[in-house]
C-alpha cells in the first residue's frame, strides 16, 4: 500500500514551468476571494488534487486517486471549515507572493520534478494564476508544505472512511500511520477528519484498540493547543 506521506516530503524540491506574469493585487476589504492550490504528479497517488480556501474560511479538497495499490482510480472531494490560524496564514503568504501575480517558480532545471503544482488567486476583479514545482519564495514553500498537509490529512479522511465501510481489519494500520504522522506535525487540519474518527469511536463492532487510537487523534493536542 502506498501512503501519499512520502509526497510531502518530496515535492518540497522540483520544476516546473511559471506562469505569465499578470497584474499584482490588493485584497478589498470585505470582498470574497480564494486562494487555490492544485498537484498533478501521475507518479504519486492521488494522481490530481486541488484545496481551495475561501476568505469565509470554507475549504473544498479534490482529487483523484486510489484507495490502495489494487483499486481503481475515482474522484473523492470533501468540504470543511479550515481552521482560523490556517486561514490567515494562507492570504498572508499569498499576499507576501503577490497573489501570484508574476513568476513563482525557481528556474533551476537542476532540481527533479515532483509534479506540476499551482497557486491561484481570485477575487471579484483579480485572477492570478502561477504554475511551479520548486519556487524560492519562503512564502510560497510554505504554502506548499501546508496545502500538503492539508491533503494528507484528507487523504487519510478518505481512506478511513472506506476502510470503515468495507475493510474494518485495515483500520488499525491505517490509524497507526496517521497518528505517528500527526505526531511529527506532517498533518494539519485534523479536525475535518474528526466526523469519521468519530464514526470509528462509536462503531461497536470495530475493535476496542482501534476505537481508542480514533479517540486519541481526536483529542490529541498541539504544544497544548487543539490541532491546527
Amino acid at each position: 500500500m502506498r501512503y501519499p506521506g512520502a509526497i510531502v516530503i518530496v515535492l518540497l524540491t522540483g520544476l516546473f514551468p511559471s506562469a505569465v506574469a499578470q497584474p499584482a493585487v490588493n485584497t478589498d476589504a470585505g470582498s470574497s476571494s480564494t486562494v487555490t492550490f492544485t498537484l498533478d504528479f501521475p507518479q504519486s497517488n492521488p494522481t490530481h488534487y486541488s484545496i481551495a480556501v475561501e476568505s469565509n474560511g470554507h475549504a473544498r479538497y479534490e482529487c483523484i486517486g486510489s484507495i490502495d495499490a489494487d483499486s481503481d482510480p475515482d474522484t473523492y472531494d470533501a468540504e470543511f471549515e479550515i481552521s482560523g490560524g490556517n486561514r490567515e496564514r494562507i492570504f498572508e503568504w499569498a499576499k507576501q507572493a503577490k497573489f501570484f501575480a508574476g513568476k513563482i517558480d525557481s528556474g533551476n532545471s537542476k532540481i527533479a520534478f515532483t509534479g506540476a503544482k499551482q497557486l491561484g488567486y481570485q477575487d471579484g476583479r483579480h485572477s492570478n494564476t502561477a504554475h511551479y514545482n520548486y519556487s524560492n519564495l519562503e512564502s510560497v514553500r510554505q504554502l506548499t508544505m501546508l496545502f500538503q498537509k492539508i491533503a494528507l490529512t484528507e487523504e487519510y479522511g478518505r481512506r478511513l472512511a472506506y476502510y470503515h465501510r468495507y475493510q474494518k481489519l485495515a483500520l488499525d494500520e491505517e490509524l497507526k500511520h496517521m497518528e505517528m504522522q500527526a505526531q511529527n506535525d506532517e498533518l494539519s487540519e485534523i479536525h475535518s477528519v474528526a466526523p469519521i474518527l468519530q464514526e470509528i469511536v462509536d462503531d461497536p463492532s470495530v475493535i476496542n484498540v482501534v476505537r481508542a487510537r480514533a479517540k486519541e487523534l481526536i483529542e490529541m493536542k498541539y504544544d497544548g493547543a487543539p490541532w491546527r
